[in-house]
């Protein structure tokens, strides 16, 4: 089978958002087995999706596995080479349709039978708790900035220990901080899906709320600004 960092950021990225939202689907669609198992399920699947999608990027061809234009866009930033900046987001994006797709047909009779919206929707993408664009934008900015702060300290851990710090650095931000918008920090994770659910024919899904779906790009865009700057200043 071919391998190149587009088939490796796709595979990825399509494993990734596969057990991330699956974990979601099982949390809060009708008559699951995992049904109301609650926040603390969420971030651990969320947290090891991240760890074995690194494995499997890193096994089709992506040796950054980077998953997350954050990454990408930080390590642009850093390196000022933007040439393959397509290539990466590209093969996320379109994973992470793929990945959502997979949970659709995994969850499909869930789904059929599932009347609320909001949580259909929370199965494919992100919502804030409490909507108030600002600080819904500061949280997911926040967030990632630490994640890329994180990220780059990370460079001098045994590389071998890498996939599993960055499972634990995603379960922290989870646990600590997804209270308030549901830490996309990722927006591949979230418009791929978004666009997904649009697209769908999925009963009682509303609307995919487009008017927010600016926020879980931009913020994590301009959190990879911030959190490559910092790891700037110590280089």
């Amino acid at each position: 089978m071919m391998s190149s960092i587009f088939i490796g950021e796709l595979a990825g990225t399509a494993s990734l958002i596969y057990l991330g939202n699956g974990v979601v689907a099982n949390v809060l669609l009708k008559g699951t087995k995992g049904h109301q198992t609650g926040l603390l399920a969420i971030a651990a699947a969320w947290a090891f999706a991240v760890t074995i999608g690194i494995f499997i990027s890193t096994y089709f061809g992506s040796p950054g596995a980077h998953l997350n234009p954050i990454v990408t866009i930080a390590g642009c930033v850093k390196t000022g080479d933007w040439s393959l900046f397509t290539t990466y987001v590209g093969g996320q994006l379109i994973g992470a349709m793929l990945g959502q797709l997979l949970v659709w047909i995994h969850y499909h009779p869930h789904y059929q039978v599932t009347e609320d919206p909001g949580a259909i929707k929370a199965s494919f993408c992100t919502d804030p708790a409490i909507k108030s664009w600002p600080f819904n934008f500061i949280s997911e900015a926040f967030a990632s900035a630490l994640i890329i702060v994180a990220l780059g300290t990370f460079s001098s851990i045994e590389h071998g220990l890498g996939p599993f710090l960055v499972g634990i650095l995603v379960w922290a931000v989870g646990l600590a901080l997804g209270g308030t918008t549901g830490y996309a920090v990722n927006p591949a994770r979230d418009l791929g899906p978004r666009i997904m659910h649009f697209i769908l024919p999925i009963p009682n899904k509303g609307k995919s709320d487009w008017e927010y779906a600016w926020i879980p790009v931009l913020g994590p865009s301009a959190g990879a600004l911030i959190g490559a700057y910092l790891l700037t200043l110590n280089s």
